[in-house]
């Protein structure tokens, strides 16, 4: 089931498959500095995202769980180990999940990706910690 784009997923999309949800990143400029801004994963460990990305992520994963396919494929399945709380790397401007993001491999690293996926149980979690860390940021 492809999930209709609103403007606040910006440049988000999302895609659920079965038991996974599959997101793409579309980088706002097409140059060769594009490459800085696609999301990091480390298969099976973890995510990095670029901190102006974060509110397109996180209506993304809103959007997901909205959806009927979203519902069914929680219901068939156990949460994972969940993800840990967010960390900024203040050198690349990237915030970084520990968790488990798409399927793990026997590679080292985090790597720049157009799209990675999030099984369907995990997805809240991440939704959490995506809205928790723009919570603590924004300007009280």
């Amino acid at each position: 089931m492809i999930i209709a784009a609103t403007r606040e997923m910006q440049e988000w999309a999302a895609e659920i498959q079965g038991d996974e949800v599959t997101f793409r990143f579309s980088p706002p400029t097409e140059d060769l500095t594009a490459a800085s801004e696609l999301p990091r994963v480390w298969p099976g460990r973890g995510l990095g995202v670029l901190d102006t990305s974060l509110p397109g992520l996180r209506a993304a994963l809103g959007e997901v769980m909205k959806a009927p396919a979203y519902w069914h494929g929680r219901a068939a399945s156990r949460p994972g180990p969940g993800w840990a709380p967010p960390h900024r790397d203040g050198e690349d401007g990237f915030v970084y999940f520990t968790g488990p993001a798409g399927q793990a491999a026997p590679t080292a690293g985090y790597r720049a990706v157009l799209c990675f996926t999030v099984a369907v149980v995990d997805v809240r979690d991440l939704r959490i910690r995506v809205t928790g860390y723009l919570a603590a940021q924004s300007p009280r």
